[in-house]
């Protein structure tokens, strides 16, 4: 149980901008890449890795540049390392997760959203009475999930897990923590987290074509794809939700990048696609600030 919480919060990312596809044709690349560029230093190298968090079995083997890179790089570097779960704060998440006394789900959301949510958990098979207490933020995950699952998308099959579970040797990294992640998601405000669990709703039965899309897009180191799907459908009314789970992180974590790549080591380093594409994007600024970079 306490893995599978874990899970939920490190895979927030990739449920998020599932809430934001809209349907764009699959496209193929011409030049056939990965989502797996190659950053270099005078001293050190980083390979830097888009990962899709719930993946299929089918998924694999991956492309041989993807494992190639990571038999070269003797340290691991994650978001936050999920099969160590005795680090996890999970009282810390449930009561962040549930509304204590006679507070409820009804009270912190609009009559169109809880309305829309009754139908849609009723359609599932589970019944409001089972939820109300439960905060937005944790509905919203646990419907995503859900939907992916029954699609065949597993977070055991996940790229993180995938090279966590063949790191041996290697010294193993966290950017960030599932604290941390566990912390992030669970501060939005009340307003943040209904326009999260509502996007989530709208957009539940579309999931199937868009990731085929996005899985397309990955395969194939598709950056463009890749940036309209998770870009065209941003707006202004999300934009709290945008600072918070990409562009605040992605600052930081160039930052730790910026860090290995002083060192003298070779590094792996798996993060969620969408930091890596975009203006803000964590490829965008490495380039910014001069480092050579190779897209594989």
């Amino acid at each position: 149980m306490k893995k599978f919480i874990n899970r939920y919060l490190h895979t927030v990312l990739i449920i998020f901008f599932l809430n934001l596809f809209i349907h764009i044709p699959d496209a193929i690349s011409q030049d056939k890449k990965n989502f797996l560029w190659e950053i270099k230093s005078d001293t050190a190298t980083v390979y830097l890795l888009g990962s899709v968090h719930f993946m299929k079995k089918d998924a694999y083997p991956l492309d041989n540049k993807i494992e190639d890179a990571f038999k070269k790089s003797s340290i691991l570097v994650v978001e936050a390392n999920i099969n160590d779960a005795a680090k996890a704060d999970v009282q810390r998440l449930m009561a962040n997760a549930y509304y204590r006394g006679d507070d409820t789900l009804d009270k912190h959301i609009s009559r169109d959203t809880y309305e829309l949510l009754k139908r849609e958990t009723e359609r599932i098979g589970i019944p409001i009475q089972m939820i109300n207490k439960q905060k937005p933020w944790i509905i919203a995950l646990t419907l995503s999930s859900l939907e992916l699952m029954k699609l065949g998308f597993m977070p055991n099959d996940g790229i993180d897990i995938h090279f966590l579970s063949r790191a041996e040797n290697k010294k193993i990294v966290e950017l960030e923590g599932v604290n941390y992640q566990m912390r992030l998601i669970s501060s939005f405000s009340d307003y943040e987290q209904e326009l999260f669990l509502l996007y989530t709703l709208k957009d539940l039965k579309t999931t199937r074509e868009d990731m085929n899309t996005l899985m397309s897009a990955w395969r194939n180191g598709d950056v463009k794809t890749m940036e309209a799907i998770i870009y065209k459908g941003n707006n202004m009314q999300l934009y709290p939700i945008y600072e918070k789970m990409i562009y605040e992180r992605n600052s930081r974590m160039t930052s730790q990048i910026e860090q290995f790549l002083k060192t003298n080591e070779t590094y792996f380093v798996v993060i969620g696609a969408a930091h890596l594409i975009g203006d803000s994007g964590i490829i965008n600024a490495l380039k910014g600030k001069g480092y050579s970079i190779k897209q594989h």
